[in-house]
């Protein structure tokens, strides 16, 4: 009796929670809306900071009166100040995503950032003003980035991410490719506060998706279910001899409850864990990781900030060719769900291994570019393309294992991050990664061309690559040395070491 009271109360107490169930709530739940929703946010994100490089010169120059000569300088400060909002913001943001128990409220509170970095960069008329909103841009870009793929971590199965990254890889490129067109175009013929216009157009679809959204966990209250054991009209008598054995059942399991809470303290001593994000930076997966996004990060600005003077210097582009050379850069990362598809069949190791790989020759072959004719710019884009597709080679399935990891080490040792999930601080060590490449490649390239030329930029940049392709062979997908034992489902898993 004293155990179907409980039931009873215990069932009454989850209808009170689950409370009206919202509409469409298998939709709103699903996979795919998850999964579009969340390419859609970065997609936002992309194009929010992208949309207004092309407006920023002209900007400080006809709003803020900033002189001719100082104007590059002040650029490079709003793009440094928006990598380095990103790149110290998105561990802070990782911890405090999986301290939540719910990832939409840091999700929309993203988005506020982002509403009112844009609110400050399109009203903004002086230096400190668009200095915090390029500051605010970074921090929810951090927010974006990190909850986001969590949600998407938290939503599809280990063997989908890889093809679910690839998805983000895909509105990344996209938001990419047509936000500087866009916000060129836009300011060119309708002005300045155009380009917002069509900013908040992209926000405001953002916010209806964010809203929209349901998590699987919270959808789970209406979707599993109710148990079969409630107390009913038709329910049969429990006789009394079965009555007394399940009291007697329930004392003796508080009773060892009780005996284990006691001696529980003691052992708690011997079994203390490091932080989540600690036992992540052990992970020499992660490492290996870290260093791809790292090198990918740098690849990407490391072009922007070299090739469009340099094809001036070279072809006499100005910033509408050098801007379209750009789409030969990025046009190959629409392969990103296919290499990530590649990626949950076959492993990461190869795949980034091969990008790292393929990206040396084509960096050096750069070098070959040096007069102006129609078969020099061929080369140049030819080889653009070929460097972009090694570049996403490289980011789609290392973005992948920040993800795998967490599930990996869940599964050697099940209560390794407490029973907590820790996708949200591993993206956040991804999103360090992509940042800390968004700051040294503009440095690096920068600093080596004007002081030894392209050529040896290119050699240099290839360098880097070249570091990191012993250990992706190695260790991306787990220690290469380590051979295949069978699962307690018979079925053959690799031994993991992470």
């Amino acid at each position: 009796m004293v155990l179907r009271l409980t039931q009873n109360a215990a069932l009454s107490r989850m209808i009170l929670l689950r409370g009206r169930k919202p509409a469409f709530l298998e939709f709103r739940s699903s996979k795919i809306f998850i999964v579009f929703a969340v390419c859609w946010s970065v997609f936002t994100d992309v194009f929010l900071y992208g949309v207004v490089v092309p407006v920023i010169p002209f900007a400080l120059q006809d709003r803020v009166h900033i002189s001719h000569g100082d104007t590059q300088h002040w650029v490079s400060v709003l793009l440094s100040v928006y990598a380095a909002g990103l790149l110290f913001f998105a561990p802070i943001c990782g911890v405090l995503a999986d301290w939540t128990s719910h990832r939409r409220g840091p999700f929309l509170a993203g988005l506020v950032l982002l509403s009112g970095s844009t609110l400050m960069l399109c009203f903004g008329k002086t230096i400190p003003v668009l200095v915090v909103g390029r500051l605010l841009q970074g921090i929810s870009a951090a927010v974006v980035w990190v909850v986001a793929l969590a949600l998407m971590a938290d939503t599809v199965s280990e063997a989908e991410s890889g093809q679910a990254i690839g998805y983000v890889s895909l509105a990344m490129s996209m938001g990419v490719l047509v936000s500087p067109l866009i916000g060129g175009v836009v300011y060119e013929r309708s002005g300045y506060y155009a380009v917002f216009g069509v900013t908040f157009g992209v926000i405001g679809f953002d916010i209806l998706l964010r809203l929209a959204l349901i998590e699987k966990k919270i959808a789970a209250r209406w979707l599993e279910p109710e148990s079969t054991t409630v107390d009913s009209p038709s329910a049969a008598p429990i006789p009394a001899e079965v009555e007394l054995e399940e009291r007697n059942e329930s004392t003796a399991v508080m009773e060892k409850n009780t005996a284990n809470a006691t001696a529980e303290p003691q052992n708690m001593q011997h079994k203390r864990k490091l932080p989540s994000i600690l036992i992540l930076l052990k992970s020499r997966r992660i490492l290996v990781a870290f260093w791809g996004n790292l090198v990918g990060a740098m690849t990407f600005t490391a072009v922007d900030t070299t090739l469009p003077l340099y094809v001036n210097q070279i072809f006499g582009w100005n910033s509408l060719g050098a801007g379209l050379v750009f789409l030969a850069l990025v046009a190959p990362g629409f392969a990103g769900p296919w290499i990530g598809h590649l990626t949950d069949k076959y492993g990461p190791r190869w795949i980034a291994a091969s990008g790292l790989l393929m990206s040396v020759p084509f960096w050096v072959l750069l070098r070959l570019v040096d007069h102006d004719t129609i078969g020099q710019a061929v080369l140049l884009c030819a080889l653009l393309v070929l460097l972009g597709a090694a570049t996403c080679l490289l980011l789609t399935p290392l973005m992948a294992e920040f993800s795998k990891v967490c599930d990996a080490k869940v599964r050697q040792e099940p209560d390794v991050f407490r029973g907590k999930s820790a996708y949200a601080q591993s993206y956040g060590i991804f999103n360090v990664s992509w940042a800390g490449g968004s700051l040294l490649g503009p440095l690096v390239s920068a600093a080596v061309k004007n002081a030894a030329g392209w050529k040896t930029m290119t050699w240099t940049m290839a360098l880097w690559c070249a570091v990191g392709i012993l250990p992706t062979v190695l260790y991306s997908g787990g220690m290469i040395t380590k051979t295949k034992r069978p699962t307690s489902m018979g079925r053959v898993q690799a031994e993991e070491n992470v």
